[in-house]
């Protein structure tokens, strides 16, 4: 088994393999149901950060470079067909981090999907990863990041605390390296009620890449992904279905109703995770 990515629905003659990155505090199982809802085209392999649900006997990353390090390490024997990579909060840096990797070994992925995040360079510093339990339970209760089960047990709301106060830490002590643009696609996703994540912010992902860049919004607050994915997985289908070496992959019955706009002329211009 890979150490780094979980496949729930194998799919060996899928056309494309989409690697998914969870937002802080989360773990590979925040995409488990996905492929359901994903024509038989597409693989998932989901990241399962260490210190996280079946890798919780490791310790937990203390920098987001070297998080990234390793997973780009392990995503490599899942690169050699094509590949897009998809980020949510947290996981939207650590895609960005690992596609950069990728790209420097001769890796690049199709496309790079990023959400809920602002990009590298526009970084919200924080301190939530030093706030007491009570300040730090406040703020995930703010995003709607708990499920009432686990606010129920003493027990998981322990582990669910450690966890996202680790994941915060890589997100507020991050900051970008100078070094190479992309030159794949970006896709930038936004919630229209996502306080993580301004219009402006989706617009300056732009400044990381030299590929084209679309920017989606969507209805709902920062984990849209979980209460509604049917929109955003009709938009990622869509988004793969457009690039080149991609064909096979089906495109939705229906045209997406939450496009924003499409950019693909970006100008070049210099949050915090869960």
């Amino acid at each position: 088994m890979n150490a780094w990515y979980r496949c729930f629905a194998p799919r060996p003659r899928a056309a494309v393999r989409l690697l998914c990155f969870p937002y802080g505090g989360g773990s590979a199982s925040a995409y488990r149901d996905w492929p359901a809802l994903l024509p038989g085209s597409v693989e998932v392999h989901a990241a399962q950060y260490p210190g996280h649900a079946d890798r919780i006997a490791e310790p937990l990353h203390t920098g987001l470079h070297a998080l990234a390090d390793a997973a780009a390490a392990d995503a490599a024997p899942l690169t050699g067909g094509p590949f897009a990579l998809y980020g949510h909060s947290l996981g939207a840096l650590v895609a960005y981090e690992v596609t950069l990797r990728l790209q420097a070994a001769g890796r690049a992925p199709v496309r790079l999907v990023v959400s809920g995040m602002p990009p590298p360079h526009r970084v919200r510093p924080g301190s939530v990863h030093r706030a007491d339990d009570a300040g730090l339970l406040a703020e995930l209760r703010r995003l709607g990041g708990l499920p009432d089960e686990v606010l129920a047990h003493p027990d998981l709301l322990d582990l669910a605390l450690r966890t996202a106060r680790a994941d915060y830490a890589l997100g507020e002590t991050y900051r970008q390296r100078h070094g190479p643009r992309l030159a794949v696609p970006v896709t930038v996703h936004r919630a229209l009620s996502d306080p993580e994540l301004t219009a402006g912010e989706a617009s300056a992902w732009a400044a990381v890449t030299d590929g084209p860049v679309r920017e989606r919004t969507f209805p709902g607050g920062h984990f849209h992904l979980l209460d509604d994915p049917a929109p955003v997985l009709l938009d990622l289908v869509t988004d793969l279905a457009a690039d080149g070496r991609q064909r096979r992959v089906s495109p939705p019955a229906a045209p997406v109703a939450t496009v924003d706009r499409d950019r693909s002329a970006p100008s070049p211009n210099s949050g915090r995770p869960t």
